[in-house]
Protein backbone atom coordinates (compact mmCIF):
# COMPACT_ATOMS: atom_id res chain seq x y z
CA UNK A 1 0.00 0.00 0.00
CA UNK A 2 1.14 3.51 -0.83
CA UNK A 3 -0.09 6.80 0.56
CA UNK A 4 -0.49 9.99 -1.41
CA UNK A 5 -1.20 13.14 0.59
CA UNK A 6 -3.26 15.72 -1.25
CA UNK A 7 -3.51 19.25 0.08
CA UNK A 8 -6.26 20.42 -2.26
CA UNK A 9 -8.93 19.33 -4.70
CA UNK A 10 -6.59 20.33 -7.54
CA UNK A 11 -3.82 18.06 -6.23
CA UNK A 12 -6.31 15.18 -5.98
CA UNK A 13 -7.47 15.82 -9.53
CA UNK A 14 -3.89 16.05 -10.86
CA UNK A 15 -2.96 12.78 -9.13
CA UNK A 16 -6.03 11.11 -10.64
CA UNK A 17 -5.26 12.44 -14.12
CA UNK A 18 -1.72 11.02 -13.98
CA UNK A 19 -3.07 7.74 -12.57
CA UNK A 20 -5.60 7.45 -15.41
CA UNK A 21 -2.74 7.54 -17.92
CA UNK A 22 -1.61 4.14 -16.64
CA UNK A 23 -4.93 2.34 -17.05
CA UNK A 24 -6.69 0.65 -19.91
CA UNK A 25 -9.99 -1.12 -20.62
CA UNK A 26 -10.87 -3.92 -18.19
CA UNK A 27 -9.15 -2.12 -15.31
CA UNK A 28 -11.24 -1.56 -12.20
CA UNK A 29 -10.63 1.13 -9.57
CA UNK A 30 -12.60 1.07 -6.32
CA UNK A 31 -12.87 4.33 -4.37
CA UNK A 32 -13.76 4.10 -0.68
CA UNK A 33 -14.19 6.81 1.90
CA UNK A 34 -16.64 8.96 3.76
CA UNK A 35 -18.90 11.50 2.08
CA UNK A 36 -16.86 14.52 1.06
CA UNK A 37 -13.55 12.69 1.19
CA UNK A 38 -12.64 13.37 -2.46
CA UNK A 39 -13.91 10.39 -4.46
CA UNK A 40 -15.85 12.46 -6.99
CA UNK A 41 -13.01 15.02 -7.36
CA UNK A 42 -10.68 12.10 -8.04
CA UNK A 43 -13.08 10.91 -10.73
CA UNK A 44 -13.20 14.39 -12.28
CA UNK A 45 -9.43 14.39 -12.55
CA UNK A 46 -9.43 10.84 -13.87
CA UNK A 47 -11.93 11.68 -16.61
CA UNK A 48 -10.04 14.85 -17.53
CA UNK A 49 -7.17 12.66 -18.77
CA UNK A 50 -9.56 11.39 -21.44
CA UNK A 51 -10.69 14.90 -22.34
CA UNK A 52 -13.97 14.54 -20.49
CA UNK A 53 -14.51 17.75 -18.61
CA UNK A 54 -18.24 18.30 -18.78
CA UNK A 55 -20.03 18.53 -15.47
CA UNK A 56 -19.01 15.38 -13.68
CA UNK A 57 -21.23 14.27 -10.86
CA UNK A 58 -21.50 11.17 -8.80
CA UNK A 59 -24.17 8.87 -10.28
CA UNK A 60 -25.85 8.38 -6.91
CA UNK A 61 -29.34 7.92 -8.32
CA UNK A 62 -28.50 6.52 -11.76
CA UNK A 63 -25.90 4.05 -10.37
CA UNK A 64 -23.60 4.44 -13.42
CA UNK A 65 -22.55 7.24 -15.75
CA UNK A 66 -21.16 6.04 -19.07
CA UNK A 67 -18.52 7.92 -21.05
CA UNK A 68 -16.75 7.15 -24.31
CA UNK A 69 -13.70 8.92 -25.62
CA UNK A 70 -11.42 7.71 -28.40
CA UNK A 71 -13.21 4.35 -28.39
CA UNK A 72 -12.51 3.83 -24.69
CA UNK A 73 -15.49 3.24 -22.45
CA UNK A 74 -15.28 4.59 -18.93
CA UNK A 75 -17.94 3.68 -16.40
CA UNK A 76 -18.35 5.69 -13.22
CA UNK A 77 -20.39 3.81 -10.64
CA UNK A 78 -21.78 5.02 -7.34
CA UNK A 79 -23.14 1.93 -5.62
CA UNK A 80 -24.02 3.70 -2.35
CA UNK A 81 -27.74 3.05 -2.91
CA UNK A 82 -27.30 -0.60 -3.93
CA UNK A 83 -28.65 -2.78 -1.17
CA UNK A 84 -26.90 -6.03 -2.09
CA UNK A 85 -24.54 -7.75 -4.47
CA UNK A 86 -27.59 -9.43 -6.01
CA UNK A 87 -28.99 -6.02 -6.94
CA UNK A 88 -25.68 -5.15 -8.63
CA UNK A 89 -25.86 -8.37 -10.66
CA UNK A 90 -29.53 -7.69 -11.48
CA UNK A 91 -28.66 -4.40 -13.18
CA UNK A 92 -25.87 -6.16 -15.11
CA UNK A 93 -23.14 -4.30 -13.26
CA UNK A 94 -20.56 -7.04 -13.64
CA UNK A 95 -20.88 -6.95 -17.45
CA UNK A 96 -19.21 -3.53 -17.44
CA UNK A 97 -15.93 -4.95 -16.09
CA UNK A 98 -14.97 -6.44 -19.46
CA UNK A 99 -16.14 -3.48 -21.55
CA UNK A 100 -14.11 -0.54 -20.30
CA UNK A 101 -12.42 1.12 -17.36
CA UNK A 102 -14.60 1.04 -14.24
CA UNK A 103 -14.39 3.53 -11.39
CA UNK A 104 -16.60 2.44 -8.51
CA UNK A 105 -17.42 4.67 -5.56
CA UNK A 106 -18.43 2.77 -2.42
CA UNK A 107 -17.17 -0.45 -4.02
CA UNK A 108 -16.86 -2.19 -0.65
CA UNK A 109 -20.67 -2.59 -0.79
CA UNK A 110 -20.33 -4.95 -3.77
CA UNK A 111 -16.99 -6.50 -2.81
CA UNK A 112 -18.19 -10.03 -3.58
CA UNK A 113 -19.06 -8.99 -7.15
CA UNK A 114 -15.72 -7.33 -7.89
CA UNK A 115 -13.18 -9.05 -10.14
CA UNK A 116 -10.28 -10.92 -8.59
CA UNK A 117 -7.87 -8.08 -9.42
CA UNK A 118 -8.56 -4.39 -8.93
CA UNK A 119 -7.07 -1.20 -7.53
CA UNK A 120 -8.46 0.11 -4.28
CA UNK A 121 -8.05 3.69 -3.14
CA UNK A 122 -9.16 4.57 0.37
CA UNK A 123 -9.78 8.27 0.96
CA UNK A 124 -9.27 9.68 4.44
CA UNK A 125 -9.83 13.21 5.64
CA UNK A 126 -7.32 14.99 7.84
CA UNK A 127 -9.56 16.80 10.29
CA UNK A 128 -6.71 19.07 11.41
CA UNK A 129 -6.31 20.39 7.87
CA UNK A 130 -9.63 20.90 6.10
CA UNK A 131 -8.40 20.39 2.51
CA UNK A 132 -5.95 17.56 3.15
CA UNK A 133 -6.79 14.04 2.04
CA UNK A 134 -4.80 10.85 2.40
CA UNK A 135 -5.23 8.48 -0.53
CA UNK A 136 -4.20 4.93 0.31
CA UNK A 137 -3.56 3.06 -2.92
CA UNK A 138 -3.39 -0.74 -2.91
CA UNK A 139 -3.60 -3.67 -5.30
CA UNK A 140 -6.18 -6.34 -4.65
CA UNK A 141 -4.88 -9.49 -6.32
CA UNK A 142 -1.54 -9.58 -8.13
CA UNK A 143 -2.30 -7.89 -11.45
CA UNK A 144 -1.72 -4.29 -10.35
CA UNK A 145 1.18 -4.64 -7.91
CA UNK A 146 3.86 -3.62 -10.41
CA UNK A 147 1.74 -0.83 -11.90
CA UNK A 148 1.12 0.70 -8.47
CA UNK A 149 4.74 0.27 -7.35
CA UNK A 150 6.00 1.94 -10.51
CA UNK A 151 3.47 4.77 -10.40
CA UNK A 152 3.82 5.58 -6.71
CA UNK A 153 7.62 5.60 -6.74
CA UNK A 154 7.93 8.05 -9.68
Amino acid sequence: MYNFISHSELETMYFAKKFASKLSPKDVVVLSGDLGSGKTKFTEGFLSYFGLSEDISSPTFTIVNEYNKNNINIYHFDVYRISSVDEFYAIGGDVYFDNGICIIEWGEIIEDALPQNYIKIDFERDFKHENTRILKVSAIGNKYIDLINEFMTQ
